[in-house]
């Protein structure tokens, strides 16, 4: 904190001055971790017994998550989130190399959300043959991926045997590259689109070569929300009930929510209740990530834009209420590689990846690099004061050469 110093050289009496040293305090023990023996000072007294809960290792309650998220005590959200995350994860922070791709943008959704999808007769729209993304996923990267994150749009024509295809053309092509493919809504809309059940449709794609799936298309379950942003889209319930079909048959899945639109903290706090219960049923969630909302190129580009704090706030947040799912990413995509370095300091314990291309978010304004070398990711995790850990996509430890990597289980 500079603002006293700033203050001075001005000539003016430091703002805040009868909290500066309080804060300032507050905030070297978030950032230590609270390694020393000084007591944390809480600002809002609500969050005193959310304090006592954690400490004791207890379940916070939905009540407790609408506070979080109402609350202006950052530090104290961040101090809270970090005891936990270093309860878990220690220093260490995880990472993998991993490339995007996106086989269509070409959607028959028309999410208000949404920059990416088109319309099939859109001159700007494309699809990739096959052979393009078997091409794609091997093109211009020296480093051995260990992952492709596949999602698309929901596209009229494209079936399950093309994607079934597709999949086989990777494993065969890629034997050792796990294979992370389908949004839950893309699953559930196969099975609409061949008349078939989520069950088969996913036991199919398993076959194939699907390894697992990632955690898109969750946006908020709220239906209030969902029939004003997302109304074409699968409802909360679908979702949740394609993610347990899908965890019962051995796959598991990363989860999401995204946050900065129309939704308020009651809405944030159902949904993360809503997915620790599944979580408490099946065990099949791996990662949780929270996705602002981008609205530049979408019809809801009237929306302001999420700030760090409200990106950080959401880290926070879920670390303490998803006690029971492992790790909470910074997407440093979403939240700048510098957002996501503080993250690091109030609850997440993952960066993400290479990536190489992203579409989604870049489709909706986002400035950030498409990719990242493997180097500077361990540049990122290592300025921010972590211990950088390469994993594989079920958080396996990776070593490797430059060409080649070997996951440890």
């Amino acid at each position: 904190m500079e603002i006293q110093h700033l203050a001075e050289d001005a000539g003016q009496a430091p703002p805040f001055s009868d909290n500066h040293e309080r804060l300032r305090q507050h905030a070297i023990l978030c950032i230590l971790g609270c390694r020393c023996s000084m007591e944390i000072v809480i600002d809002d007294p609500r969050l005193r017994p959310i304090l006592e809960k954690v400490e004791a290792a207890q379940r916070l309650s939905y009540d407790d998550g609408v506070t979080l998220f109402e609350t202006s005590d950052i530090l104290s959200v961040g101090y809270m989130a970090n005891l936990v995350r270093e309860r878990l994860h220690g220093s260490i922070t995880y990472f993998n190399v991993n490339r995007h791709i996106n086989p269509t943008d070409v959607c028959v959704a028309s999410c208000r959300l949404c920059a990416f999808g088109k319309r099939a007769k859109d001159p700007k729209a494309y699809t990739m043959s096959l052979e393009e993304v078997w091409h794609r996923a091997g093109e211009g990267w020296s480093e051995a991926v260990t992952e492709f994150h596949i999602v698309g749009g929901l596209h009229p024509e494209l079936t399950l045997d093309w994607y079934c295809e597709m999949l086989r053309g990777l494993k065969y092509r890629f034997p050792q590259v796990h294979l992370k493919a389908f949004t839950m809504v893309e699953v559930a809309y196969l099975a609409q689109r061949g008349k078939i059940s989520v069950r088969e449709v996913l036991e199919r794609l398993r076959d194939a070569g699907m390894d697992s799936l990632p955690g898109g298309g969750a946006e908020i379950f709220c239906d209030r929300v969902r029939r004003i942003i997302c109304d074409h889209k699968i409802t909360g319930e679908q979702w949740i009930e394609t993610a347990r079909t899908a965890h019962s048959l051995g796959l598991h899945s990363n989860c999401t929510m995204l946050y900065g639109h129309i939704e308020n903290a009651e809405d944030r706090a159902d949904h993360l209740v809503k997915l620790r219960a599944l979580q408490d049923e099946t065990g099949g969630f791996v990662t949780f990530i929270p996705l602002a909302f981008h609205p530049d190129n979408t019809p809801l580009q009237h929306i302001p834009k999420t700030t760090g704090f409200t990106d950080i706030k959401n880290i926070a947040v879920a670390r303490l209420m998803l006690d029971n799912i492992p790790h909470i990413k910074a997407y440093w995509i979403m939240m700048t590689p510098r957002i996501a370095q503080i993250a690091l300091r109030f609850g997440a314990d993952d960066i993400d990846g290479t990536v190489v291309e992203e579409k989604i978010y870049h489709d909706a304004g986002a400035t950030t690099s498409q990719g990242l070398r493997r180097g500077e990711l361990l540049q990122l995790i290592r300025k921010a004061g972590r211990e950088p850990v390469e994993r594989d996509t079920l958080y396996r430890p990776v070593t490797r050469t430059e060409t080649a990597f070997t996951v440890l289980v």
